[in-house]
């Protein structure tokens, strides 16, 4: 059987997509979990591998265009991915020849369109961020018994920050820093502990991000990810900060805020709901590429061969990135 992966990115945050609805049989999940973790390798994997691939598949109900499931380089799945989802909606929308739409995900049918490009040639796309929820039960978090944590301490972890726990719906830890700390070992620190699997506040893991105001509605965002680790960006992590940074850094609903990480930028609006489709008090539209790096066939027989060298694997590629480099040398 042969099987198409296509090299995507947001914001540096690198997937493969696959898609079930392509393929003359559909993958299982422990076979999915294999190819996953195959091909993101970043030493041994496809193309300096990934942080994860993106499955499409059909959606189970009606509505949606499609399906997304994002599967972290660890094989574990995740409920959402704000970058992932963007390049998904590139995708759908050029199969459907559509331009705005409903995408299914874990926990809610988010709607996605094409938005103003960020810069000349570079394809960009709006997303919309949500269910959100502060609730402990919801975020796996286990502190105090609080039923939710908001602007608080936790001594455990330091003795100086403060943070916020949200759920968009992947679970997050966000703190507002300083640039040492933001750049320093601080993060990787924290982070390691609360994914180590052993640890008794988040015993399933957490998005950690550390957030740095560099001017009014103007943040810088750096993240470490669950099941992955340091990611060049982390989409529901900017979204969440932007709303954290709203809710308790002055900033302002419906107002356009800039977000760099270190594989880019973004545009988000937080927003507070007057939907009675939406079933949270707030919702985050998160804007940004969705660039696509090229494509490779290979065959399941290849990709379940040990043996099989995936480093030298011809791609073909589609000459965006040189584009996105000119846009981020712009920043």
């Amino acid at each position: 059987m042969e099987i198409s992966l296509t090299k995507v990115h947001g914001s540096d945050n690198e997937f493969f997509i696959l898609d079930q609805t392509k393929l003359s049989r559909k993958l299982t999940d422990s076979e999915i979990k294999a190819i996953t973790k195959r091909v993101s390798d970043r030493d041994n994997g496809l193309w300096q591998g990934a942080d994860g691939v993106l499955v499409v598949d059909e959606p189970t109900h009606s509505g949606p265009l499609g399906m997304m499931r994002v599967i972290n380089a660890d094989g574990s799945e995740a409920s959402m991915c704000g970058n992932g989802i963007r390049t998904i909606a590139r995708y759908l929308g050029q199969e459907h020849r559509q331009l705005n739409f409903k995408i299914q995900t874990m926990y809610a049918d988010l709607l996605v369109e094409q938005a103003t490009p960020l810069a000349p040639s570079i394809q960009t796309f709006q997303a919309e961020i949500s269910p959100i929820s502060f609730a402990a039960k919801d975020l796996g978090l286990h502190w105090q018994d609080l039923p939710e944590l908001h602007h608080q301490k936790i001594s455990v972890l330091s003795d100086q920050l403060i943070f916020t726990a949200v759920a968009v719906p992947n679970p997050h830890l966000i703190s507002f820093v300083d640039h040492e700390t933001l750049t320093g070992p601080e993060l990787g620190r924290i982070a390691s502990y609360l994914n180590n699997g052993d640890n008794p506040i988040f015993p399933d893991g957490v998005n950690v991000s550390f957030v740095e105001v560099l001017a009014a509605n103007h943040l810088f965002v750096r993240t470490y990810e669950r099941g992955v680790g340091y990611t060049n960006a982390c989409g529901t992590g900017m979204s969440a900060s932007s709303l954290v940074y709203v809710l308790e850094q002055g900033g302002h609903f419906e107002q356009e805020l800039n977000v760099q990480n270190p594989g880019g930028m973004v545009k988000t609006i937080v927003h507070e709901n007057t939907d009675t489709e939406r079933h949270s008090l707030y919702w985050v539209s998160l804007v940004g590429n969705a660039t696509f790096l090229g494509a490779a066939m290979l065959t399941l027989e290849q990709l379940n061969d040990p043996d099989f060298d995936l480093t030298q694997v011809h791609f073909e590629e589609t000459g965006e990135q040189e584009k996105y480099r000119q846009f981020i040398a712009s920043l």
